[in-house]
């Protein structure tokens, strides 16, 4: 039995701790532990409930000794933006706010009055997200000022985990690029921003690349799990890993990271930060040995996860499909990008009012509700592809959509169907997947991050999707 790695992966709603080793030439995937993960609502606020994930971390972590499986080095990717405060003393300044709050709204606004949306898009290439952690560190200046002054550093969530678990404080390149506050030509903090904004700049540790060995686990972690291993920082933005490990990925391909958030776009080795690129919201995220993600953030798979839940997730996600392609033909659609949907009280009840107040027939039934939604989808995809091709100056025949969202075999026709371009689909656990092949590239049990997919694609297949 060869040598085992360990995955941590933790999205917005579970977390799931996965096993991975190399069997035959072939990357073999194993999941360990799972758990459930969510924002915390108090005092009409959203937060994270990291003490919750912390001792979830470590009882998966746990498992592995468990199961006769002691990992040779870890890494824990999660979602990006958010973000936690420590004093002096290394303790938690403030609230770990979840980036669907609102405490942000109007933010932009004040950001703006200080440096202009397209002067800020030149400095770093990234999207406009009311969440992004830019809009948050200027809420809390605004309205929090003492944490910002009581606070000695500033960790991304995953950064953060990986400091309760070694003590040690490093900053991932990969995740901190998205939140604007990522100089797009140094690939490093814009602490001239800083100034400008008034954020304190000591807060912000020294960025590293995917690789860098962060340490060893605390002496009182390896007793709780039973081993010791070194935690490794990999591409720690769950969509920088799941853009890694798409199969074979050459510049000429679309990719769909399919979540609770739809990342859609491609691979270049040079930002793209023009005017026009700003108004049509891309974004160049960093990726994998300095690698841009060019993307566009779409409202993705949550629309659907909210409806299920609200039918008390009677039915699986291959029920859903089946019944919305029985309704195939409702004529409804929504704007899956507007804000009325990024966290309603009931999304339900969001899309039939949006469609009562648009002119449409309503859905009623979860069949209709859920083909509004894919096809929606689907046909935001389609328009975005577009836009790719006019800002890269290139034509992509091929999509790939790995994640979770992979499976959804009635979208991934869909998205066949009114993009005209074949689709590849898998595979579904691509961010571990993605995780695991940083710390298999630098165990040596992979080379090139070309070889790599290679080995991915061959390790789980696609499934091929025609127009």
């Amino acid at each position: 039995m060869g040598d085992y790695f360990l995955a941590v992966d933790i999205g917005a709603s579970s977390g799931r701790h996965i096993l991975g080793s190399m069997q035959d030439g072939k990357m073999s995937i194993e999941e360990i532990y799972r758990f459930e993960n969510g924002m915390v609502k108090k005092d009409g606020h959203l937060y994270w409930d990291v003490e919750h994930l912390e001792k979830e971390i470590i009882a998966g972590m746990a498992k592995c000794r468990e199961a006769g499986k002691i990992p040779v080095s870890m890494g824990i990717d999660t979602w990006a933006i958010d973000y936690v405060l420590l004093d002096k003393e290394d303790k938690i300044v403030g609230s770990t706010y979840g980036y669907r709050d609102t405490r942000t709204r109007g933010m932009d606004e004040e950001v703006y009055r200080i440096i202009p949306q397209d002067k800020l898009y030149q400095r770093n290439g990234i999207q406009k997200l009311i969440f992004n952690t830019v809009y948050q560190l200027m809420a809390a200046k605004m309205k929090e000022p003492e944490t910002l002054v009581q606070a000695d550093s500033l960790l991304m969530i995953p950064d953060y985990f990986n400091f309760v678990l070694t003590g040690e404080k490093k900053s991932e390149y990969t995740n901190a690029t998205t939140g604007q506050l990522v100089d797009v030509r140094t690939n490093d903090w814009d602490l001239e921003l800083m100034d400008m904004l008034g954020f304190p700049k000591h807060i912000f540790k020294p960025l590293s690349m995917p690789g860098t060995i962060v340490g060893d686990l605390k002496e009182e972690i390896a007793e709780k799990v039973g081993y010791q291993c070194k935690v490794m920082q990999i591409a720690s933005h769950d969509t920088a890993s799941a853009v890694l490990a798409v199969p074979t990925l050459e510049e000429e391909s679309l990719y769909i990271s399919s979540g609770t958030w739809s990342l859609l776009g491609t691979e270049i080795m040079e930002p793209i930060c023009s005017k026009e690129s700003m108004e049509k919201n891309f974004t160049n995220e960093g990726g994998y040995a300095y690698r841009f993600r060019y993307l566009k953030n779409i409202m993705g798979l949550w629309m659907i996860q909210s409806v299920r839940h609200e039918f008390e997730d009677a039915y699986s996600f291959a029920e859903i499909c089946r019944q919305a392609e029985e309704e195939k033909d409702f004529p409804s659609r929504v704007d899956v990008n507007d804000g009325c949907f990024l966290a309603p009280d009931n999304m339900t009840r969001e899309i039939q009012s949006y469609c009562e107040k648009t002119g449409q027939e309503i859905p009623r039934t979860l069949g209709q509700i859920a083909t509004v939604i894919y096809q929606s989808l689907a046909e935001c995809y389609a328009e975005t592809f577009t836009d790719v091709e006019n800002l890269t100056g290139k034509k992509y025949k091929a999509v790939h959509i790995v994640g979770g969202g992979s499976n959804a075999a009635y979208l991934n026709k869909l998205t066949a169907s009114k993009s005209g371009r074949t689709v590849y689909a898998g595979p579904g656990e691509a961010t571990a997947i993605g995780n695991l092949a940083v710390q298999m590239m630098e165990a040596g049990k992979l080379g090139s991050l070309q070889e790599a997919r290679k080995c991915i694609c061959r390790s789980f297949g696609v499934e091929e999707y025609q127009p």
